[in-house]
């Protein structure tokens, strides 16, 4: 394999090199973190790996495996016990239906612990199956200290995530348009059954009217694990989450943990789709060549002043026949040593394998009036 390495910004006497890495970041926040949506990379931590209560928080996997697994138009009734959940919730009762769709406004704007039941026990079948697969979804998505033992958050012993594990499911999250279209909602109307009139839910999450370009998501308070909070936004094209749980001044701190983020961060776009890499040579094409081109734009995230690098992983030559669209090696975008993004790069065109052997067999099929495959 040949690297290539493209130097960009290569004013060395005037760039400063700032780490790409996370930073250790101090905070009110007994444990938080803020990540790259696009990548996951951390960028800002404090105790992040620590396992701690998350409250209501936990609601963004509720929702998460919701949309996975659901069908959003599906009706979910209340039972008896989804009735009787103490704490926030959005009044259902029993026997009470809505559409999943409805349960979800009412899980993630109004903190509805109800809702939550009732979303669990129409998924999992039981709560405990419920949060059975709410735990094992959270290890595939990596999530090292994370267990469910409710699908509400409301106290109890053993259950627990971390800043950065909670920052990973809401990345995932994010990646559903109807979570984000649901946690980006200030205010929202659902039927109530029985009433001439709908419930009215306001969202908890003060940031969506008071922080420029935030994106929602979930907040979480029991007294057990303080007020924890799921935030995210987005600004010039870099697009953040963050998390701090056991936090005094959750909207405060939050707002002002994304600022160091932004300030100290930016989105910087390398090569753009399509954008040819490299030209390689093709053995046993009768000297034809293909180009290797980008399948996406290779964006990501930098600390502001660092001098990003380019790399392109291709073989010497390749071998026909090839493929348009065939993946032929990857594009990398460093900072710091750190690989903060990487792009496959595709075969531009098809590219017919040309020998004596390639040849006979062309021959041979239209002497036999075979259509050539």
């Amino acid at each position: 394999m040949r690297r290539i390495l493209i130097l960009l910004l290569a004013i060395a006497g005037l760039c400063v090199v700032l780490p790409a890495s996370a930073e250790e970041v101090g905070t009110s926040a007994k444990a938080c973190v803020i990540i790259d949506e696009a990548s996951g990379r951390v960028l800002l931590s404090h105790n992040a790996e620590t396992p701690l209560p998350m409250a209501s928080t936990t609601k963004v996997m509720t929702a998460l495996l919701a949309l996975e697994l659901g069908d959003l138009d599906a009706p979910v009734t209340c039972s008896r016990n989804a009735f009787g959940v103490p704490g926030t919730s959005i009044y259902l009762a029993e026997g009470e239906t809505l559409t999943l769709r409805e349960m979800l406004y009412g899980l993630m704007l109004a903190s509805g612990n109800d809702a939550a039941t009732a979303i669990a026990e129409h998924i999992g079948g039981t709560v405990e199956d419920f949060c059975r697969m709410m735990t094992a979804r959270a290890a595939e998505l990596g999530c090292k200290a994370t267990c469910f033992l409710t699908p509400h958050g409301l106290p109890c012993e053993g259950h627990c995530t971390t800043a950065h594990d909670l920052a990973l499911i809401a990345r995932e999250a994010m990646t559903h348009p109807e979570f984000r279209e649901i946690v980006g909602t200030t205010r929202a109307t659902i039927p109530w059954e029985g009433r001439e009139y709908d419930r009215v839910l306001n969202n908890k999450n003060k940031l969506l009217t008071t922080y420029e370009g935030a994106t929602g998501i979930k907040t979480g308070y029991t007294k057990k694990a303080g007020r924890c909070l799921v935030f995210g936004a987005e600004r010039a094209g870099m697009r953040i989450i963050g998390v701090v749980l056991n936090c005094p001044d959750w909207f405060g701190e939050a707002a002002r943990l994304m600022d160091i983020a932004f300030d100290r961060y930016e989105a910087v776009t390398m090569m753009t789709a399509g954008e040819t890499a490299a030209t390689l040579d093709v053995a046993h094409a009768d000297g034809s060549k293909v180009d290797a081109v980008l399948s996406a734009d290779l964006s990501g995230v930098v600390a502001k002043g660092s001098i990003p690098q380019v790399e392109i992983d291709l073989p010497a030559a390749l071998d026909a026949p090839i493929q348009a669209g065939q993946i032929i090696g990857t594009a990398r975008m460093t900072a710091g040593g750190v690989v903060v993004a990487e792009v496959p790069l595709v075969a531009a065109s098809d590219i017919a394998r040309d020998d004596f052997p390639a040849r006979w067999h062309m021959y041979w099929q239209n002497w036999l009036g075979t259509p050539q495959v």
